[in-house]
Formats: C-alpha cells, sequence, structure tokens
C-alpha cells in the first residue's frame, strides 16, 4: 500500500487510500474468510472438478463420478430405483424435489449444486 493519507472531517477520522489498494483490503479480508472456512473443515473441489461441471450434460453423474459411486450405490442412497436415476442422469426425466433433494444428501452437496 503507498499514500495513505489521514484526514480528520468534523471530528471523526478518515483513511484515504488508493482504489486498487481498498481492493487489495477487501480481496485479502475475503481470502481470509474463505481460508476460514476450508479450515474448519469446508470441502473444497479440484479445478478439473468445476470445469467438469461447467461442460455436463448432467452435474448429478458428474458428481456421482467424483465421490466414486456406481449408479446402483447412488440410487440405493437416495431410496430411488436405478432406472429412475438413469432416466434423470439421461434428461429423460427432470426428478421432483424430493428425489432432487435425497439424491444431494447422498452426493454430500447442496441441492444448488445439481441444478443449473
Amino acid at each position: 500500500m503507498s499514500d495513505i493519507q489521514r484526514l480528520t472531517i468534523d471530528g471523526k477520522g478518515y483513511v484515504l487510500l488508493r482504489e486498487e489498494d481498498y481492493e487489495d483490503l477487501i480481496d485479502g479480508r475475503e481470502a481470509d474468510a474463505v481460508m476460514a472456512r476450508i479450515r474448519a473443515g469446508e470441502e473444497t473441489w479440484p479445478a478439473e472438478l468445476v470445469r467438469d461441471l461447467m461442460q455436463t450434460d448432467s452435474r448429478i453423474r458428474t458428481f456421482r463420478k467424483y465421490r466414486g459411486l456406481a449408479m446402483t450405490e447412488l440410487a440405493r442412497d437416495a431410496g430411488i430405483s436405478q432406472p429412475y436415476l438413469s432416466d434423470i442422469e439421461n434428461g429423460k426425466k427432470t426428478g421432483s424435489v424430493d428425489v432432487l433433494k435425497r439424491i444431494a444428501v447422498s452426493l454430500a452437496v447442496d441441492l444448488d449444486d445439481l441444478v443449473v
């Protein structure tokens, strides 16, 4: 940081700094918050998975494979049939909100992570 000026206006102290320096402060604060969440156990995803999620036609399939689950395992965990899960993964059926929530729980992701 450079050229920080301290000002007093109406008896209150202010600091004047370049916009770039201010943005660096904000970025650092946000990075600290992210690191605190990671230290607290929040899961992070590798860049490859994030790229796959942006390009996939089935986020459920992508997460299932990332978690190392067979379709039969995920279907069992979510309490649905394997053919029904296959239809959801292949876009033939959308799945109810309840079913999608159960799939999300089984994959340990938020429902928002499954729907675009």
